[in-house]
């Protein structure tokens, strides 16, 4: 009687699939849908969306915590300087890591940032709400934002500008979802300190399990050496820069100005929206109420996530650089309709408030779109990273334009739009500066660019180190 041979390995082992094991991962099985990785992003995206409706928070601190509304801003304005710093500082890292990883630790961050400030709340320590929402919390803004940038732009390198949009798109509608469902919240709970602490406690728990789907849901597109088409979506071809060359070319830094000037222009109407509209009709006949003031703002942020979405879409048919050409021209266009014709005609003020924040969430989700055709896929998360500390900037310039120079106006003895009109021109005169960036950009000088074959560049950090390093010896 013979003895059957036993098989050389465990029928598990030789079961697996190596391609799960590549760095970066978890790398997609045969046959999974590229359009379930959307959803895992706006997972992320929605819940650190929650940022733009802090202003929900802000009445109930000043009065349970006796602050000023100065005060009361400070978490909101750390937390989107820490969402630069974070997303410079941790792209590479995350780049490295792979979107599971990021959107672990975004997880950790963001909800984190809520108990700790549950516990501020509770204990009446401000100082814990500004550590935790601002600090810690803003780490999570930084690291979820970028998260799926780069693995959505491998998943549809046919359609990058739709892609990034529906995610980004997510950023910018978190609010429409957070806002009302915070102030439900402190309804419920009660605005004092401990309906506060209750308010923010289940905040973070509530996206701590919502930003799990994104984590278990997300996939790095299978590439040629994992068994996948040698053309399917994680294939490299074309420009590919590191991030460390990335930063020595001019494109970057255009790229840059044109990024800063776009978010300064939004946000400061963004940020100044409900007196902004209550002072330019004051002395009309038709004068605007505080709940008329409120819908002005929901529309904004309505026209903030449609253009998301929308015009990165558009920028896939006619060029990244037509379509920031669009954003900045029509855009300055459209503010001086606000300073000629804006406080005579109230539709045609809203109309082109409106487009303006159309333009300003259109500007955030073409940005990824508009790196990969600079400078490739292979960094492309990372140096979005970098660029985001354009964002940090405009977020403090935008509203200190606004704010400082009505305050001026004012004292000069103006009012109604007169306070604005100046604030209003220069920020005309900032589209135009990043209209002028936007034309000086071209095509990235091949000294820069990496090569794409001997081993490739996608998924071995080996090779990406090498030839970064190969890349910042200039006689290379």
């Amino acid at each position: 009687m013979s003895t059957p041979s036993r098989p050389s390995s465990p029928p598990a082992a030789a079961a697996q699939d190596p391609a799960q094991t590549r760095p970066g991962g978890p790398v997609a099985p045969v046959g999974w849908s590229r359009w379930l990785v959307p959803p895992a992003a706006l997972a992320v995206h929605l819940s650190i969306g929650q940022a733009y409706a802090w202003s929900v928070f802000k009445p109930p601190l000043e009065s349970a915590l006796h602050l000023s509304g100065t005060q009361s801003a400070l978490p909101f304005q750390l937390g989107i300087v820490m969402l630069g710093l974070s997303a410079a500082f941790g792209g590479t890292l995350v780049e490295r890591k792979g979107p599971r990883w990021a959107m672990t630790v975004a997880l950790i961050a963001f909800s984190a940032g809520f108990l700790i400030s549950a516990l501020g709340a509770a204990t009446s320590q401000y100082w814990l709400i500004v550590f935790g929402y601002g600090f810690v919390g803003g780490i999570g803004l930084g690291i979820g934002y970028i998260s799926p940038v780069s693995t959505l732009i491998k998943w549809f390198p046919d359609r990058p500008g739709m892609a990034t949009g529906i995610a980004i798109m997510g950023f910018g509608g978190g609010a429409l979802i957070a806002s009302p469902w915070s102030a439900q919240m402190l309804e419920s709970f009660g605005s004092d300190h401990s309906g506060i602490a209750m308010a923010f406690l289940v905040h973070g728990l509530v996206y701590a399990v919502f930003m799990t789907l994104g984590v278990l849901l997300i996939r790095l597109p299978r590439s040629a050496e994992d068994g996948g088409p040698k053309a399917g979506p994680a294939s490299v071809t074309g420009v590919q820069v590191s991030a460390a060359s990335a930063l020595r070319t001019p494109q970057f830094w255009c790229l840059w100005v044109v990024l800063c000037m776009n978010v300064t222009a939004g946000i400061g109407i963004l940020e100044k929206a409900a007196p902004m509209i209550t002072d330019f009709f004051a002395d009309s006949s038709a004068p605007v109420s505080a709940s008329a003031a409120a819908g002005f703002v929901a529309l904004l942020s309505a026209a903030n996530m449609t253009g998301r979405f929308v015009w990165s879409t558009v920028s896939d048919l006619i060029g990244r650089k037509n379509i920031y050409r669009f954003y900045l021209g029509v855009g300055a266009l459209m503010y001086l309709l606000i300073v000629e014709f804006g406080d005579s005609a109230k539709p045609l003020f809203v109309l082109c408030a409106a487009v303006i924040l159309s333009f300003y969430g259109g500007g955030f989700s073409t940005l990824p779109a508009y790196l990969k055709d600079l400078f490739g896929t292979y960094q492309v998360g990372a140096i979005h990273g970098r660029l985001l500390t354009a964002w940090s900037l405009a977020g403090v310039l935008g509203p200190f334009i606004v704010n400082w120079v009505a305050d001026d106006q004012k004292d000069a003895g103006k009012h109604g739009s007169g306070l604005y009109s100046v604030s209003l021109v220069i920020m005309i005169g900032l589209l135009v500066v990043g209209f002028v960036a936007n034309e000086l950009i071209r095509p990235v000088h091949p000294r820069h660019h990496l090569a794409t074959d001997a081993g490739g560049v996608e998924g071995s950090d080996d090779s990406a180190e090498r030839k970064a390093a190969a890349d910042a010896d200039p006689a290379a």
